[in-house]
């Protein structure tokens, strides 16, 4: 063990003048790009004879994917001598000279150190660019900022934030939560990068060990792949970080470990969720090891991500679509149509007086108006109740792909396109959303919208989404009217 602890230090005598923190600036590669790899629940230990194994998983990775950055997000170090642990992780980033940065997990701090003796420690290891951040509930908790590839201005954030370990007692549950000084922290800080980026909110991911509550709410949605294979062990108390996420409208995704057997992904509230895929071949888990890659894009608010392992790649899944690879691979793309443009808009027709169950009774009733509009809106029905509306336009379809469509509606709506049927939020129902997907070929395609308002509660809005087009009304540009 001495041997094996003079050699780290040897390496880092060598290479520590050219490594330290100072020296790096996380930046935008020449095309745009920022690459991340998330390692998580490590469960590093010198006592156990799997360390080489592990180191394999992580540096197989490393030589793949060649990341611009590894974040480590909790339960790194779970064994005692924390300070020896600590210097063989931080060999393995030294000798592929890889910056890497950590947010602790539960474990980390039951090894005889503290939070803050472990960033004692870790702090001027060489490629580190983490911090302790300033005081505050936890330690480490800091903002990363990622240059553009054209200069020194901050282009996109990345946020450590530290999800501590037990709370102060027994009847809050098994683990703590993030307090309200981190949560100010990070409204603070989120608001002096948007005021920064010309008060626009700069595209944002965050990384923490312990998932939050919202992690349950994306469990079988449409948008949501990937294992899970074990409950979600978040706090039992909410205490706001998602809300002020929303709130924020910055953070595009939240990456957590802490949950073995569970590395799926899915969007809440416009923000993914996701647990990276435990690396360590010490953790408890059947989950091959590896890690989380996320790609980055300058100057949009989206990225890819999936899962390497040193077998390949999984799970490849695009945000903000809530799209993946396999969407991509097993759809049928419908050919664009060939039409003249008479004009932008949409045609309608309106109907009255009928107690609707249906959008198929729509078809056999007469209208009472018909008209052109600039988008899909409900705004002009005369009544509140037993009303519906047909609407007929031309998509322009920017490029070819695989495009999420939703209806949110009280009452019923159906959506289709070129006489398919993508979205089915048909029935008397209150304020309900549903999503379909559908592979569409670049240029014009037909979309019709059908709803109907039985009583009370009269709403209709209809979205769009795409790997390189996040979530939004449809907007006026891209409806027309054939001639």
């Amino acid at each position: 063990m001495k041997k094996y602890i003079l050699i780290i230090f040897s390496i880092f005598l060598y290479i520590g003048i050219y490594a330290q923190k100072g020296n790096y600036q996380l930046k935008f590669n020449k095309n745009g790009e920022f690459k991340i790899a998330q390692f998580t629940d490590i469960h590093w230990s010198n006592k156990s004879p799997n360390c080489p194994k592990t180191v394999e998983v992580i540096k197989s990775v490393l030589q793949a994917e060649k990341p611009d950055i590894a974040i480590l997000t909790g339960d790194i170090v779970t064994d005692a001598p924390a300070k020896e642990g600590w210097l063989a992780i931080a060999k393995i980033f030294a000798d592929t000279k890889t910056p890497w940065a950590v947010t602790l997990g539960n474990h980390d701090a039951e090894t005889g150190v503290s939070r803050k003796e472990i960033f004692d420690i870790i702090e001027s290891l060489p490629y580190f660019i983490g911090e302790k951040g300033p005081e505050m509930t936890g330690c480490g908790n800091y903002v990363l900022p990622i240059q553009s590839s054209q200069n020194t201005k901050t282009a996109a954030a990345l946020y450590c934030i530290d999800t501590n370990n037990k709370p102060p007692a027994n009847k809050y549950g098994h683990y703590d939560w993030i307090h309200f000084d981190q949560i100010e922290w990070y409204r603070k800080t989120s608001d002096k990068l948007t005021a920064q980026n010309n008060n626009t909110p700069l595209p944002a991911l965050a990384f923490f060990h312990i998932p939050v509550l919202e992690f349950n709410n994306v469990v079988g949605k449409e948008t949501t792949i990937g294992n899970k294979e074990e409950g979600v062990a978040s706090p039992e108390i909410n205490s706001g970080m998602f809300c002020s996420m929303v709130e924020k409208k910055d953070v595009m995704g939240i990456f957590v470990g802490h949950d073995h057997d569970n590395d799926y992904i899915g969007i809440e509230q416009g923000i993914a969720l996701a647990f990276g895929r435990t690396s360590g071949i010490d953790a408890y888990g059947d989950l091959e090891r590896g890690s989380r890659i996320i790609m980055m894009y300058e100057g949009k608010n989206k990225f890819d991500t999936w899962i390497r392992t040193p077998k390949g790649t999984e799970l490849m899944y695009y945000y903000p679509s809530g799209l993946s690879s396999i969407d991509e691979g097993a759809m049928e793309y419908l050919p664009a149509k060939n039409i003249k443009v008479k004009q932008q808009g949409v045609s309608y027709s309106y109907y009255e007086g009928t107690r609707f169950k249906s959008t198929d009774q729509i078809k056999s009733t007469k209208p009472i108006k018909t008209g052109i509009l600039n988008n899909i809106s409900i705004a002009s029905a005369a009544a509140q109740d037993s009303m519906a509306f047909t609407f007929k336009t031309w998509i322009k379809i920017p490029e070819r792909g695989v495009y999420r469509f939703y209806t949110y509606s009280d009452d019923g709506s159906t959506l289709f396109i070129d006489g398919k049927l993508v979205v089915d939020n048909d029935g008397s129902h209150s304020m309900r959303r549903r999503d379909g997907k559908i592979a569409l070929e670049a240029g014009f395609h037909e979309l019709e919208v059908l709803y109907f308002e039985d009583y009370m509660g009269e709403i209709l809005e209809v979205g769009y989404s795409s790997r390189n087009i996040r979530e939004d009304i449809l907007p006026d540009n891209i409806l027309f009217i054939a001639e």
